[in-house]
């Protein structure tokens, strides 16, 4: 796959990865495991599927007889072990369950769990991304600002909001906090949170969704300053002069990755 094709597939591993660890709560929460989001999850994984007994195995095998094994349940536990012994743990047969050493196994699996829920969530996403090759060079970033620019200047809006989340990806960019929130504007920039609940936040792409305008807003901005707050917000639907606009935005997303230290 290329380049683009990869940052995308890394776009929506960390959507799902989000999308699962929302679903997770406590016992008494009354929320339950998305089971199909984690499961899309897994499918982008080195995880492979087997069902054993009536369970949903997920399994990273290792060098030796034990492997790394999750099972898709609301625990979402990890196991290091072999597939037989947490086939015991979790789903054992009668005859299974009066022989003292497995109802040691079913009382306790301290021994074999390595993770559990959102550390079992995480170790999948890590796992999921590793197989992807995020290596790039100067041509794929002058693509995707290519991509974005032609998109601006036709009006295809998904085609902006695409190029747009691979910048903000690239760069690090964060949805808008809530102070920075504009209705009908898809915002992205450089996010930062201090004491006292203060928020920095930029440089800051803005992108209408009512004309597709899009703009940049170069200077960070606290979200405690209420004079450059409105400033913000008045550029943001145009009514003020914003640093940047148009496809220009585009000439600085791809100079900013270029500059942007290597990892």
């Amino acid at each position: 796959m290329s380049f683009k094709e990869n940052l995308l597939k890394k776009i929506q591993i960390n959507q799902l990865t989000f999308k699962v660890l929302a679903s997770l709560g406590s016992p008494d929460s009354g929320l339950k495991l998305d089971k199909d989001a984690m499961r899309s999850l897994l499918e982008m994984s080195p995880f492979q599927h087997q069902r054993e007994r009536d369970l949903d195995l997920y399994i990273l095998r290792g060098d030796d007889e034990k492997s790394r094994i999750l099972v898709l349940d609301n625990e979402l536990p990890i196991y290091n072990t072999g597939i037989e012994d947490v086939a015991i743990r979790k789903s054992p047969y009668i005859g299974e369950m009066v022989k003292i050493r497995n109802i040691i196994k079913i009382l306790k699996d301290s021994d074999v769990k390595i993770s559990r829920k959102d550390e079992s969530v995480k170790t999948v996403q890590k796992e999921a991304i590793k197989l992807l090759d995020l290596s790039y060079n100067q041509a794929d970033i002058e693509g995707i600002a290519g991509e974005g620019a032609s998109s601006l200047e036709n009006g295809y809006a998904e085609g902006v909001k695409e190029s747009l989340a691979l910048f903000s990806e690239l760069l690090g960019y964060q949805p808008a906090p809530k102070p920075f929130q504009v209705s009908h504007h898809e915002i992205f920039g450089s996010l930062s949170e201090k004491p006292a609940g203060e928020f920095i936040y930029g440089p800051t792409v803005i992108f209408s969704l009512v004309d597709n305008s899009l703009r940049l807003l170069a200077d960070p901005i606290s979200s405690l300053d209420k004079t450059k707050l409105e400033f913000y917000k008045q550029a943001a639907q145009g009514n003020e002069k914003a640093s940047i606009e148009g496809v220009e935005v585009f000439r600085y997303l791809k100079e900013a990755v270029t500059k942007k230290p290597s990892e």
